[in-house]
């Protein structure tokens, strides 16, 4: 009798995907806020109503580090796209990073605004025309698309529920109110007439495109806490982005009313400076009602163990924009209280800078916060 083995086919396992560039795998749109960060120390710290000896230098140096920054993060997002397209298309449809795609318009219009504030004293004036041009162009442009694509995924792809209402929510829809207060910069070197105007009216139409969109959103976010009580604690700084569009529509009013002059009619022109007041005064007030709680929140969350993570950066550039704000009302107001309070509230934008930017690094060199072991599966 003869006997026929016959051996179990076996399969393989399959060889795990490796990435090129593993470290880009996880490198989100979130990391623009770090350019943000660093660019609004110089725009404000340039424009605070109190100067030092060596105090522009500093905002010279900090300006060029924020646009070797974003020369840096733009090639290694285009890296990201061009080697893990599924990972950046899988942002775009997570609910949790999508809205941070509004973070490289308002990083584009932030390095922008600071060529002109300080860069141009490094580069030339007219290199600085031309370069902030070019950020302000693509920073509005992305910015308005943001501003509809990632709403519009919210409602048709994205599954949400009220309980997850966050502040990161308001990021698409803030970057028209940094494209509103940094185009003022741009206004007196356009040729008088048409363009000038053209420009203002469209800065405004972006004021009011982003403070509808806030009024309606924040609701949502407030009724989230209330309702479902604090945020997880990594998120506790996300708090802060609401005075993002208080303390920036603030400063847009008053940028826009010191241009407005040499732009529009004189009514009008009257008109837009007595706004800056009327408008930016109730706002600054909530912003800082605002500041008051999400402080405490943030206390709290210390205290119960928060540890770093890359949501520290949201205590920046929103807090820089209330800089800004309170600077162009002590200008409008000549009111020394709103000198001090924009003096404050630099130094505590100053201090949450360099915690985050400290922490960032020491995450980067330790390989913690873009891994590579993880990210070949």
């Amino acid at each position: 009798m003869a006997t026929t083995l016959i051996r179990p086919r076996t399969t393989a396992a399959p060889a795990p995907r490796t990435h090129k560039v593993p470290r880009l795998r996880t490198l989100g749109p979130n990391w623009y806020a770090s350019v943000m960060g660093t660019a609004i120390i110089a725009n404000a710290g340039a424009t605070l109503p109190y100067q030092f000896p060596g105090q522009r230098v500093i905002c010279q140096i900090v300006w060029a580090l924020s646009a070797v920054a974003l020369a840096v993060l733009l090639t290694a997002r285009a890296g990201h796209w061009l080697h893990h397209r599924d990972q950046a298309r899988a942002h775009l449809l997570d609910p949790a990073v999508a809205p941070f795609y509004g973070c490289l318009a308002m990083a584009l219009l932030a390095v922008g605004g600071g060529t002109l504030i300080v860069g141009r004293d490094l580069i030339g004036e007219r290199a600085a025309i031309a370069a902030d041009a070019v950020l302000f162009t693509a920073g509005t442009l992305i910015g308005l698309v943001m501003a509809v694509v990632v709403p519009y995924l919210m409602v048709v792809r994205h599954k949400v529920e009220a309980s997850q209402a966050s502040p990161v929510w308001l990021l698409p829809v803030v970057s028209p109110m940094v494209s509103a207060a940094v185009g003022p910069l741009l206004i007196p070197h356009l040729p008088a007439g048409q363009p000038r105007e053209a420009l203002l009216l469209a800065c405004y139409a972006m004021f009011g495109i982003s403070l509808l969109a806030t009024l309606l959103l924040l609701p949502l976010v407030f009724g989230r806490l209330i309702v479902s009580g604090p945020l997880p604690l990594a998120l506790t700084p996300t708090l802060f982005l609401v005075l993002g569009p208080l303390g920036q529509s603030t400063t847009a009013v008053n940028q826009l009313a010191d241009v407005a002059p040499g732009a529009i009619d004189a009514p009008y022109a009257h008109a837009l400076g007595a706004f800056a007041v009327v408008y930016g005064v109730p706002v600054m007030g909530f912003a800082l009602l605002w500041l008051a709680l999400a402080g405490a929140m943030l206390v709290r969350a210390a205290r119960g163990g928060m540890g770093f993570a890359m949501t520290w950066w949201a205590l920046t550039f929103p807090v820089g924009t209330c800089v800004t704000g309170a600077a162009g009302l002590a200008r409008h107001t000549g009111l020394t209280a709103f000198s001090w309070l924009a003096t404050a509230l630099f130094l505590a934008l100053l201090t949450a800078w360099l915690l985050a930017a400290v922490h960032t690094l020491r995450g980067l060199f330790a390989g913690r916060l873009l891994p590579a072991q993880a990210l070949s599966a």
